[in-house]
């Protein structure tokens, strides 16, 4: 199983709207997603900043791709999330998950 990361920043003052967005979007098409395993999204709040971490997992690569397309490491974004992101971080990290709860 790999684990697919992706984090982003917003103001706290658009933390529930994007979480709003989060889950109408990327929750929702990745779960959707063929050979995905599940979807955690992680919240903290710090310095009137609200950090998002995406943790999506996945079967393999070849599932990634069917989200992501083929250049797996390069972040997905919708267009809404211009209008809350203070960055659009260019890449996402992938693990191999070697422990399983």
């Amino acid at each position: 199983m790999i684990a697919r990361i992706w984090h982003g920043v917003v103001l706290e003052s658009k933390g529930a709207r994007y979480l709003e967005l989060l889950q109408r979007t990327g929750v929702k098409d990745i779960r959707a997603t063929e050979g995905n395993r599940g979807v955690y999204v992680l919240r903290r709040v710090e310095g009137g900043r609200a950090h998002f971490l995406f943790l999506s997992l996945w079967e393999s690569m070849a599932a990634i791709k069917k989200f992501a397309g083929e250049d797996v490491d390069k972040a997905f974004y919708y267009p809404e999330d211009k209008d809350f992101l203070l960055e659009l971080e260019p890449t996402v990290s992938h693990y191999e998950v070697a422990v399983k709860p």
